[in-house]
């Protein structure tokens, strides 16, 4: 009996140790974590807010946080229902955290090209009002009453910066910084030229719509050229995930090997390494600087 209690004792010290050690342990990874997510949060609000106001869009970083988590929650556990495999769902969930930061530039990527787009009439516009006798500021004025955003918006904010003080030559200068086309970087450098030499400005800017005019219709045929190539990466890309998921459903006792073994896991990352590397190598060959 004294031998029973003894190990009874030993067993039950041995108990309290480990419970103690699991309690501090998970104790010390809801901290840190706590910790982690708070200066997640921090860092994603501060940049969706200077992102938020980049397009002119004054909405709550907080709620755009939530929305951000509900989304990687919610496509981590589709993807642990589809595959059965909490492994391959991780990644899924992080991979979705860095949704936001694509959807970002995709958006200011397309919104630089509509800016450029508008340009050219845009000068047009202000060379026809300053050669009618009206100011810079006033063909700006009815330049922005006409136009549609991005452009509307930025030279608004050319305007608004101008009345509180700033020179023409800043308020170019901060309209290079915050749309940094090579476009943009050549009418403003045409106007600081105009205005430094005291040449005609309307002619300037007549002579820089047509310049821009060309270099836009130039990469358009560049951009017709290259679609089938662009088309191509997507296809190359998308072929082996859409086999994949066809041989899953013919033969899922054979492609389950792939989705809950070490080797099947091993092969899956050499295969996502390979397709990243093919669509990025295709988009650096067709992508073309004009």
């Amino acid at each position: 009996m004294n031998t029973a209690s003894s190990q009874g004792l030993l067993v039950a010290g041995i108990s309290v140790v480990v419970c103690l050690a699991v309690g501090l342990l998970s104790w010390v990874i809801i901290e840190q974590g706590g910790a982690a997510m708070q200066r997640y949060r921090a860092s994603f609000t501060d940049r969706t807010r200077f992102q938020a106001r980049e397009f002119f869009l004054f909405i709550d970083p907080a709620k755009l946080f939530v929305a951000n988590l509900a989304v990687m929650l919610l496509g981590g556990v589709l993807a642990w229902a589809l595959t059965g495999s909490a492994l391959l769902a991780l990644p899924v969930f992080f991979g979705l955290g860095l949704l936001p930061r694509a959807l970002y530039r995709w958006l200011r990527e397309r919104r630089l090209q509509q800016f450029d787009a508008q340009l050219p009439d845009a000068l047009l516009m202000l060379s026809g009002g300053l050669r009618a006798g009206v100011g810079l500021n006033a063909a700006t004025q009815q330049l922005v009453a006409e136009s549609q955003p991005p452009l509307a918006q930025e030279f608004s904010l050319m305007l608004r910066e101008q009345r509180l003080g700033v020179t023409l030559e800043q308020s170019l200068t901060n309209l290079s910084r915050r749309i940094p086309t090579v476009t943009t970087t050549l009418v403003v450098s045409a106007m600081r030229i105009a205005a430094e030499t005291g040449g005609g400005l309307a002619e300037a800017l007549e002579r820089t719509s047509h310049t821009v005019r060309s270099r836009l219709q130039m990469e358009g045929k560049i951009g017709a050229l290259t679609a089938q190539g662009k088309l191509q990466a997507w296809v190359v890309g998308m072929l082996p995930l859409a086999l994949m998921a066809v041989l899953n459903k013919m033969e899922p006792e054979s492609m389950s090997y792939l989705w809950h073994s070490q080797v099947g896991w091993a092969t899956l990352a050499v295969i996502a390494f390979l397709e990243i590397m093919g669509v990025v190598l295709i988009r650096k060959i067709v992508a073309i600087d004009v």
